[in-house]
C-alpha cells in the first residue's frame, strides 16, 4: 500500500480521494488480521497525514478474556508483556518471569484475537546470551501464537535483533526505561536526560538498522521522543513518552483502573473497574450470607415430580424397623 500511495503521488493523483481510512487500515468490526506491513505503513511521516496514518493503539493482555475484549474494541496490537510478572504474578519486577510462562500466556491470548496483531515479549535472559539463543527463544514464542516479538535494549542487542529478523521473525524494539534493567537504573526512573538522550537516539538508529518494524519508547522526555519519531522511518510506540509518537501502549490493568497502589503518571485510567469489581464482590458476599442468592431466577427448572411425591412410592419401613414389608431385590436371585 505504501508503494502504491507513493506512485500515485508521483503521478499527481490524490491518494486519499475516494478512500475511507477505516477501510485502508481496518475498523472495529473488521476481522482481517492487522499485519506487520500495515503497521509499518502507519508511520505518520510516510503518508504525511494523521487521517491516512491513524496512530497505533496497543495494550497488554495476559489471558483469553482480556484479549477478546481488547480485540472487540478495535485494538491494533496486543502485547503479552513480561509485565505479567507484576500484574498477574504479583512480583516486584519483571525479571523473574520465564520464557515458558511467556509462551503459555501467548497461547491463551492468541485464542482471543481475531484482528489485533499479537506481540510476545522475550523474558529476561532469554535472549541476552547470544544471537543463537535469541533466535531460538523468539521462535518458541512464534510457535505459541505470537506474530512478532519484542525485546529490550538498543545497540547492545541490535545484533540479536538483526539475526531474529533474518530468519523471518518480525521484531519490535524497546528502549528508554527498559524494566529488565531496573536495578542498573536504580529504579523505575525517566531515562534520556542529559547525555542519556544521545544514547537513546543511537539505540533507536541501531534497532531500525537491525530491521525492527516498530520501536517502543518508554519513560523518556516528550521532546526526545518527538525527535526520535521524526528521525526514524519505522513507527514509534510511546508509553510515558508524550503525544508525538506514532502510537501508544498501556498496561491493561492501568488503563481499566484495576491496579491498586502506585499508578504511573503516564497511565491514564479510562475506567475504574477495580472499584466496580470490589463493589460487585461485596454485594455477592452479602447476598450469599443473607440467603438471597441464588433466587428462583438463577435456579434451573425443578423436576416434574416433587420430592414428596417420590417419597410416596418408596416401600414403607415396618414399625419395628427390623424388617421390610417388601422383599429385597436380592431375594429374587435366591
Amino acid at each position: 500500500m505504501r508503494l502504491a500511495l507513493k506512485l500515485e503521488r508521483r503521478k499527481g493523483v490524490d491518494p486519499t480521494q475516494g478512500r475511507d481510512p477505516k477501510l485502508m487500515y481496518g475498523s472495529q468490526s473488521a476481522t482481517k488480521k492487522v499485519t506487520v506491513p500495515e503497521l509499518r505503513a502507519r508511520k505518520s511521516t510516510l503518508l504525511g497525514s494523521p487521517e491516512l496514518a491513524p496512530k497505533i493503539a496497543m495494550v497488554t493482555a495476559y489471558d483469553y478474556t482480556m484479549a477478546r475484549l481488547a480485540d472487540e474494541a478495535g485494538m491494533d496490537m496486543v502485547l503479552v508483556g513480561d509485565s505479567l510478572a507484576m500484574v498477574v504474578q504479583g512480583l516486584n519486577t519483571t525479571i523473574p518471569v520465564t520464557l515458558d510462562e511467556m509462551a503459555y500466556h501467548c497461547r491463551v491470548v492468541a485464542r482471543g484475537l481475531t484482528r489485533a496483531h499479537l506481540v510476545g515479549d522475550l523474558s529476561f535472559m532469554s535472549y541476552q546470551v547470544s544471537s543463537a539463543q535469541a533466535v531460538e527463544s523468539a521462535g518458541k514464542l512464534m510457535k505459541d501464537g505470537a506474530e512478532s516479538i519484542k525485546l529490550e535494549g538498543g545497540q547492545e542487542i541490535a545484533e540479536h535483533a538483526y539475526r531474529i529478523v533474518r530468519v523471518g521473525i518480525p521484531v519490535v524494539g524497546h528502549i528508554g526505561l527498559t524494566p529488565q534493567s531496573v536495578h542498573a537504573f536504580g529504579g523505575f526512573k525517566v531515562q534520556g536526560r542529559g547525555e542519556g538522550a544521545d544514547k537513546i537516539m543511537a539505540d533507536a538508529i541501531a534497532l531500525e538498522q537491525a530491521g525492527a518494524f516498530a520501536i517502543v519508547l518508554e519513560a523518556i522526555p516528550p521532546d526526545l521522543a518527538a525527535d526520535i519519531t521524526s528521525m526514524l522511518t519505522v513507527p514509534t510506540i510511546g508509553i510515558g513518552a508524550g503525544a508525538h509518537c506514532d502510537g501508544q501502549v498501556l498496561v491493561c490493568s492501568d488503563l481499566l483502573g484495576l491496579s491498586r497502589g502506585h499508578q504511573p503518571k503516564f497511565a491514564k485510567r479510562f475506567a475504574n473497574l477495580g472499584d466496580a469489581a470490589v463493589n460487585a464482590f461485596s454485594a455477592y458476599v452479602q447476598e450469599v450470607r443473607a440467603g438471597t442468592f441464588p433466587a428462583a431466577a438463577h435456579a434451573y427448572k425443578a423436576n416434574a415430580q416433587s420430592a414428596a411425591a417420590q417419597s410416596e412410592r418408596r416401600p414403607p419401613i415396618s414399625a419395628s424397623g427390623d424388617e421390610l414389608d417388601a422383599p429385597l431385590a436380592l431375594d429374587r436371585w435366591h
